[in-house]
């Protein structure tokens, strides 16, 4: 019965995706995705009182989830503890440490957790709990609605780093492919390994500790069973990258991969012609978004390929074979979901992914991951979401708010968001926003938030307020308001740039937008890896006020960050579209910056990079030794 649901749930997915062309018909119209309202109503109701409107969010989540008062403890299901073992394993792109794994033979509570899970469901809800001690699952943790996943103080779930463990419970049986998962990975739709803890179309689920102790331990770092890489050596990058990984350049030891065998090799089981899998395309289509040369051929940008060509998301199959690394935690399609009290740390890939999803509670949460894109928390395309009280240790950016990417824009904007009283460490970005925002990003309020950078003489955040959009992802970023943020020790004091096109009017590695600047809005987000560039962003009325930054010593002098300010409004020459002339590109507009001390830029001379922008209004913001009062366009 619960595959046949989450069978016609998929399904639906699948069908949903041919509403696109609507959905993008009524974005040009000016009607907001999902809201109901047109864009010029919305933008009158964000300018009545903002922090009312936040208000309202958090007093929506002031009733918690209720569950059925029964226990399912999974022992009464078979479950038993293991032995763990001592095991050098990556906790980092660059640093082994000394973990614990279980016990080579150790038994799979797969089966019990699975087995729990169905009893409670059917008993019509309850919570089923993991206890104390350590416990190895060979597979994913599967939600149904009414049920509450709990792990006592001191249980400590070990997944298997076998992926095969993950293809092999799916709704989808995809042949040698496996059995596989509807999921999505970067903002694409596609069929490919569960997540570890998994629930589509559920409705009043969560996944909850007592603390911190309460740990959820993907292993990612940890060798798999029958060759000296893990799931981080996917990721295929030789080296830290200086344009912007976490301690780029240190020490010259990382993980290592096999060759061919990563998520940015060219895969031979990838077709050679797009038209193999989508012969709906016309060749010159087909042409514009292979682009030149083999490297669409590669599995993630495979995933965009299939996207951009308007296969179906059940078309689009991955698993065995490829190596799209799985998410530590994707709920799709979810309404009432409580994620409160425990820690995630070494997971593959994002650490929480809720996608489409109504009524989200995260607090007091610890996302402790900080190998490559170990994400916090990704809230996309979701409607009304609380997230309070919780500590982020990231390889990437701590929270990031997505909606999406290219066409795949069904379930429309992220919106209704509130994120408060938390802390965080180490990341790409502190609080970011896209750069998966095909489907637009809305009425969003961050504040009392503390980016602590505690980790700053290592591993510095490279910056705490970012934006990140380009001409491939499109979409909108409006009515976001943050205040009161406090970042005691900094960002990262080093520059760092991405490539930019042939041709373009931005110099190559001219413009700080990966990493140094304090408040980052990148509307020319890493271009070269996006064929089809014919959707300009739009960004406006962001505003920005109460944040504090402090001087840290490094041995050039005492500095908060690189830049104060990095605007990079859309570049126009990154279009590549049919039409000519490009459609008109907006800069970015109505951005407010008041009463912040932004401490003291290494660069000086040019505290502040604009381009593109209309109306940059700074009140009361201090740089250094200079205090700003003026609007600025550029």
């Amino acid at each position: 019965m619960m595959q046949n649901s989450n069978l016609k749930n998929s399904l639906n997915m699948s069908m949903n995706m041919k509403r696109r062309s609507f959905l993008q018909a009524a974005s040009a119209s000016g009607f907001l995705l999902g809201s109901g309202m047109t864009a010029s109503a919305f933008a009158a109701a964000g300018t009545a009182d903002p922090w009312r409107q936040a208000q309202d969010i958090i007093n929506r989540f002031a009733k918690p989830i209720q569950f059925r008062k029964e226990d399912f403890v999974i022992t009464s299901f078979g479950a038993e503890t293991c032995q763990v073992v001592p095991a050098v394993a990556w906790v980092s792109f660059v640093e082994k440490a000394n973990l614990s794994t279980p016990a080579k033979g150790s038994k799979d509570c797969y089966p019990a957790i699975a087995e729990a899970i169905a009893a409670c469901y059917k008993a019509g809800g309850g919570r089923v709990v993991i206890p104390a001690g350590n416990w190895y699952c060979a597979g994913p943790i599967v939600l149904l609605s009414n049920v509450n996943v709990h792990l006592q103080a001191g249980a400590h779930v070990y997944f298997s780093n076998n992926p095969a463990d993950y293809a092999k419970y799916g709704t989808f049986n995809c042949g040698k492919n496996g059995n596989l998962s509807m999921t999505r990975w970067e903002g694409n739709d596609c069929l490919n390994f569960s997540s570890m803890v998994y629930a589509f179309g559920q409705n009043n689920i969560a996944l909850t500790g007592e603390d911190w102790t309460a740990i959820l331990d993907g292993q990612a770092g940890v060798d798999f069973p029958d060759n000296p890489y893990c799931w981080w050596s996917w990721k295929g990058r030789e080296k830290p990258n200086t344009s912007g990984d976490i301690a780029a350049g240190n020490g010259g030891d990382y993980v290592k991969h096999v060759k061919g065998e990563t998520e940015v090799s060219l895969n031979p089981l990838n077709p050679m012609a797009l038209s193999e899998v989508a012969p709906h395309l016309s060749a010159q289509e087909a042409s514009f978004i292979q682009g030149e040369g083999d490297k669409w051929r590669r599995d993630s940008n495979y995933l965009r390929a299939l996207a951009e060509a308007r296969v179906p998301a059940d078309k689009r199959v991955f698993g065995m074979g490829h190596f799209l690394r799985p998410h530590m935690v994707q709920f799709i399609s979810c309404t009432n979901v409580l994620f409160q009290g425990y820690q995630v740390t070494n997971t593959p890939f994002w650490q929480h992914n809720p996608v489409n999803c109504r009524n989200v509670h995260v607090k007091n949460i610890y996302a402790n991951s900080i190998g490559p894109n170990s994400d916090g928390f990704d809230p996309e395309s979701c409607d009304h979401v609380l997230i309070e009280d919780s500590t982020f240790d990231t390889g990437d950016d701590c929270i990031a708010v997505d909606s999406g990417k290219g066409p795949d824009i069904q379930y429309g904007p992220s919106q209704n968001i509130v994120i408060q009283n938390c802390k965080m460490h180490s990341g790409h970005g502190a609080m970011t926003f896209g750069s998966i925002m095909s489907g637009g990003i809305q009425n969003v309020f961050a504040q009392n938030l503390v980016f602590e950078n505690s980790h700053w003489k290592t591993d510095p955040l490279n910056i705490a307020i970012r934006l990140k959009a380009n001409m491939s992802r499109g979409g909108f970023l409006r009515n976001l308001h943050i205040r009161n943020i406090t970042v005691p020790n900094g960002i990262r004091t080093t520059p760092a740039f991405y490539a930019t096109l042939p041709g373009s009017v931005i110099p190559s590695k001219s413009v700080a937008t990966s990493a140094g600047g304090i408040i980052t809005i990148d509307c020319g987000y890493d271009p070269i890896n996006d064929n089809v560039r014919t959707r300009p962003p739009v960004v406006s009325d962001i505003h920005i006020s109460n944040v504090k930054v402090a001087n840290v010593a490094t041995k050039d002098g005492k500095f908060s960050c690189y830049q104060a300010i990095v605007i990079l409004g859309p570049v126009a020459s990154d279009y590549n579209g049919p039409t000519k002339p490009a459609p008109h590109i907006v800069p970015v507009t109505n951005i407010t910056i008041t009463d912040c001390d932004l401490g003291t830029p290494a660069n000086a001379a040019n505290p502040l990079y604009l381009y593109n922008v209309k109306g940059l209004t700074l009140k009361n913001v201090r740089i250094g030794d200079t205090v700003h009062n003026k609007t600025l366009s550029a």
